[in-house]
């Protein structure tokens, strides 16, 4: 696959216009378009203080910067839960490593008594790891994953509301206990010599992303047999449209195969990846869309390497077992 022309890019949305009556018909076509058409866009006047966005970035850089020992001690090795830091080429995406490092949370909660009848899933509720040498990590990711947490379930109504469906389609299956996954990611710069794979060619299996870029560029969305480069723009996030969405839609909206390449070496990617889901023991259910729109929901894409269920905790799961071979077999060795 090849890059496509220069001045082909992702929309942007300003959501301001959400919030305006007068703008909100218009915005609910832009936003129809623009998730059907890339599955991807820049999100502009989303809310989010520009403060709390450069104390994300700034902890970020931080904590990456702290002694190797002190990453290792909340490496996600010790987590069942699939909890805490991950080095450069420790996870895995189609079997290939990806080259980053990253520091992975979840909601912070309870682990579930495990039986013989509770469903192997509940396994990824618990505890997050965090690093005693930064003890300002915490608040500040913590406040960052409320934010956008309330950003994303807004950001949810407005698509529910432009499939033709209730304002609160959605909220039976996150309300009890969202999936609010939070990775803080850094892409070392490496030679041209390699593999240029910082993330492989993947789809999210939430309901939404939303995506924080530092300055350096990576991120490709695939359209077309080729790549879109999605490159920072200030002030905004990079949104896409998780399976979620297109198993409720009957595929009306698409999860869309993106992948991040490594930067050149001498230079490092940030970024800050929020990814909303359902309650790990929710059903997605199959919306019925106004005949119009139902006229061109083409079905959900069928990958016979990747299943598709309406389970949600199966298919994140499946996800987390793949993506992490080392904490699948200390952990999880009978799910293998």
């Amino acid at each position: 696959m090849d890059d496509l022309p220069n001045n082909l890019s992702l929309p942007t949305l300003d959501f301001s216009r959400y919030r305006d009556p007068a703008e909100r018909e218009s915005f609910f076509e832009d936003l129809r378009h623009a998730a059907r058409t890339f599955g991807f866009f820049y999100l502009s006047g989303h809310g989010v203080s520009e403060k709390l966005q450069r104390d994300i970035v700034a902890i970020s850089k931080t904590f990456f910067a702290l002694p190797e020992e002190e990453k290792l001690a909340v490496e996600m090795i010790h987590s069942p839960h699939f909890r805490g830091y991950t080095r450069a080429g420790w996870e895995r995406t189609k079997g290939q490593a990806d080259w980053r490092e990253q520091f992975d949370v979840g909601a912070e909660r309870f682990p579930i008594t495990q039986s013989a009848t509770t469903d192997p899933w509940s396994r990824l509720q618990g505890p997050n790891q965090w690093p005693e040498a930064l003890p300002d990590l915490k608040p500040i990711v913590l406040e960052w994953q409320s934010e956008l947490t309330r950003l994303a379930i807004e950001l949810l109504q407005a698509f529910a509301l432009a499939l033709g469906q209730d304002r609160e389609i959605f909220k039976p299956i996150y309300q009890d206990a969202p999936n609010q996954h939070l990775k803080i990611i850094r892409y070392p710069g490496r030679d041209a010599t390699g593999s240029d794979q910082g993330v492989g060619a993947h789809k999210d299996s939430g309901f939404l992303t939303l995506l924080l870029q530092d300055v350096q560029g990576g991120l490709q969305v695939q359209k077309d047999g080729g790549w879109i480069n999605a490159r920072p723009v200030p002030g905004t996030f990079v949104i896409n449209i998780g399976e979620i969405l297109e198993l409720a839609s009957n595929g009306y909206l698409k999860a869309t195969v993106h992948r991040v390449v490594t930067p050149p070496s001498g230079k490092d990617r940030l970024s800050v990846a929020f990814f909303f889901g359902a309650d790990l023991n929710a059903n997605v259910p199959l919306l019925k869309l106004p005949p119009d729109l139902a006229h061109e929901a083409g079905g959900t894409d069928t990958d016979p390497d990747n299943p598709l269920f309406r389970e949600v905790g199966r298919n994140y799961l499946k996800g987390r077992l793949r993506s992490h071979p080392d904490v699948a077999r200390r952990h999880h060795s009978d799910l293998l």
